[in-house]
């Protein structure tokens, strides 16, 4: 097959711009031959849910699916009666960028607070959490955080705790959406169990292609308590079940059969915070947000923007200037310096 596109092209753009890390390759390749058991029946899915348990306890669950707004809604429909409601921020991604699949395939209404640089509180959620028993609210049965934020910014263990402490006041689950989960805990230096199931999480959508994965995320049933015994068939109600799940769990085992997706999220982080420092250093250049993950999100000084946006893609964030800078497994110290240097001549009009 022709190579349609540039495979030295690096953009900013989005973490899910990036290709498959080698050794998801290979790991796709060695489950690759002969004839397994299908729709999960197969010993990579077996072994996924050992090493699930490794990370996250052993009354883990695992329950892989194909992408992350599927990981999403059946998370969330799972731990929720038909009148349910999810109390979640603004700007999480089950909010802004899942379309309408909540409320079509799910079958939940969202309500929706304000966040505090990407995250929300106790405060914030009680402000939802209430109307239990009147039948003409949507019953307030779930909260969903997102790890790290939408913003780029992440929850330290403490304020997991006292979210959930307040859902289990209320009787309401907790469910993590987790596309960067790995980013968030690289950050903190904790392991993965630390910032989910010992903080309280009931429900975790784990990330794999936002780290590296060519398809895949995993359901995490961390409290099984608070989900329902259904989950194996909303699965294949929400046409989440892979006929050839072999090939998305081998390669969540070589995500963490041997820590890469650590140290894919810590060079992401490292290669961000590299950026973030570059620009902080640059005259009329300034970051909308603390830099605490793997994204950067910087306000330029008006036309840098498009004149940088030449050679590099990016996303815009706000009318404001700001853009939206993420990093990857595969971005390099030279692909940060080359931008850094191309926006100090945007700013100082040589190009």
């Amino acid at each position: 097959m022709t190579t349609l596109h540039n495979p030295e092209q690096i953009s900013f753009a989005s973490d899910n711009y990036s290709g498959v890390h080698p050794e998801i390759l290979s790991a796709l390749s060695d489950a690759n031959g002969g004839h397994v058991g299908a729709y999960g029946n197969d010993p990579y899915t077996a072994y996924l849910r050992t090493l699930v348990k490794q990370h996250f306890g052993e009354q883990a669950e695992a329950w892989p699916v194909f992408n992350g707004t599927g990981a999403n809604v059946l998370s969330l429909q799972a731990c929720l009666p038909r009148w349910g409601a999810v109390i979640c921020g603004e700007s999480a991604h089950v909010n802004e960028d899942e379309s309408n699949a909540p409320q079509a395939v799910g079958g939940f209404k969202l309500w929706t607070v304000p966040v505090e640089e990407g995250k929300i509180n106790t405060d914030l959620i009680a402000r939802e959490a209430h109307g239990y028993g009147f039948e003409h609210r949507a019953q307030p049965l779930a909260v969903s955080i997102t790890q790290s934020t939408e913003w780029g910014t992440v929850y330290q263990p403490s304020e997991i705790e006292a979210i959930s402490a307040l859902c289990r006041k209320h009787g309401m689950a907790l469910h993590m959406d987790g596309a960067r989960l790995a980013n968030a805990a690289a950050s903190l230096n904790v392991p993965l169990r630390e910032i989910t199931t010992d903080v309280g999480v009931d429900i975790l959508s784990f990330g794999g292609t936002k780290n590296g994965l060519l398809f895949g995320e995993c359901v995490v049933v961390l409290n099984p308590e608070k989900v329902s015994d259904g989950l194996k068939y909303l699965r294949k109600l929400n046409l989440q079940l892979a006929s050839k799940m072999r090939f998305i769990s081998a390669q969540l085992i070589a995500l963490l059969e041997k820590d890469l997706w650590l140290k894919s999220a810590q060079h992401a982080n490292a290669m961000a915070t590299r950026l973030a420092d570059g620009l902080q250093q640059i005259e009329g250049v300034s970051l909308k947000y603390p830099q605490q993950a793997n994204g950067v999100f910087a306000r330029l000084p008006k036309g840098v923007a498009d004149t940088v946006r030449e050679h590099f893609a990016f996303y815009d964030w706000d009318e404001q200037g700001t853009v939206r800078l993420m990093c990857s497994f595969d971005t390099q110290p030279e692909d940060v310096d080359l931008f850094l240097a191309l926006v100090r001549k945007a700013v100082n009009g040589a190009i």
